[in-house]
């Protein structure tokens, strides 16, 4: 199964007034996320993680030991990484300065064809965007960056933590919304599309 989620912000204690989040300090916050994550998500399903997943600041004296991201604060990206179920996918968001230490790649949009008989294809990216891959299709576009609903028209959904309860989403989750929502600004109707040969 597929989860989404966004805007974790694991370690970043100044986020919890920043977006009023519901608690006393940034280990009680990251303990409950932890625990409602490995809730819902088993351990052999996949997660996607739309950016800014932990607030792990670049010092230099900071280290990279064997694959690990070492913080002279003692956390590291993979200390919450190694706690939470599923399959990990990361992609970039304006503070995951982590991932550029760790020397990897990782990407800005992830997409798949999630089912094609009901022509669900689903795209995430940290940061909503106005038109995306296949949006003139319907597809289905998924962000965090905002921490909240931007009440976008069409098929777009925010999946921060701070827009779901601290929970990832499932996919099926993601249907029954999207399923409410509008067609795309740019969504050509069947029948108005012309096929070159």
């Amino acid at each position: 199964m597929y989860f989404i989620t966004g805007d974790q912000h694991y370690g970043h204690g100044r986020i919890i007034k920043h977006c009023g989040r519901p608690y006393k300090d940034e280990n009680e916050m990251d303990e409950d996320m932890i625990a409602k994550h490995n809730g819902v998500v088993g351990k052999d399903d996949i997660v996607i993680n739309a950016g800014d997943f932990c607030w792990i600041k670049a010092y230099k004296s900071d280290t990279y030991e064997h694959g690990v991201y070492k913080s002279i604060r003692g956390n590291d990206a993979h200390s919450y990484i190694s706690r939470l179920n599923g399959h990990q996918i990361f992609l970039r968001g304006d503070h995951d300065k982590w991932m550029l230490a760790r020397g990897s790649h990782f990407g800005d949009i992830w997409s798949k064809m999630m089912d094609k008989e009901r022509n669900e294809f689903l795209v995430v990216c940290h940061y909503a965007m106005h038109t995306w891959a296949r949006s003139h299709y319907n597809s289905w576009h998924l962000y965090a960056h905002s921490h909240k609903e931007l009440n976008l028209r069409g098929k777009r959904h925010c999946v921060s933590v701070d827009n779901t309860d601290f929970y990832p989403l499932s996919f099926d989750q993601v249907r029954e919304i999207m399923v409410k929502k509008e067609d795309n600004p740019n969504f050509i109707k069947p029948e108005d599309r012309h096929v070159r040969r």
